[in-house]
């Protein structure tokens, strides 16, 4: 699914190693500026910068980075149903891992074409 355009990330990926893992996408906004008259929405499209992956966008990011304005900062703790279930990343990312993600929205364009999920 196409998401943002123009949007560049920083972020840090972490497995959770945790007793009970989500089993819900977790968003928690360390910084939103006064500022936020355009958020991002299905339909504009992503160019992102992470530590891991191999460039498809995990379910947890198309839900999680919905709506984030320009220079919001968010920790997305995705559960292993929204990111790689059962069957892992390789050696790389365990299965059945939930996921944490530190992100920070640099910059934003909007294409003006709006779809819900």
């Amino acid at each position: 699914m196409q998401l943002f355009n123009w949007l560049s990330l920083f972020l840090f990926a972490f497995v959770v190693s945790a007793a009970e893992p989500p089993t819900e996408l977790q968003i928690d906004t360390t910084f939103k500026p006064d500022d936020c008259s355009v958020t991002a929405k299905t339909g504009d499209k992503i160019k992102v910068h992470y530590v891991m992956g191999v460039g498809q966008v995990i379910r947890g990011w198309d839900e999680g980075l919905q709506g984030m304005c320009l220079n919001e900062k968010r920790i997305l703790t995705i559960p292993s149903t929204m990111a790689y279930g059962s069957r892992g990343f390789g050696s790389v990312i365990p299965a059945n891992s939930a996921l944490v993600f530190d992100v920070e929205l640099v910059g934003l364009e909007s294409t003006g074409k709006r779809e819900e999920l």
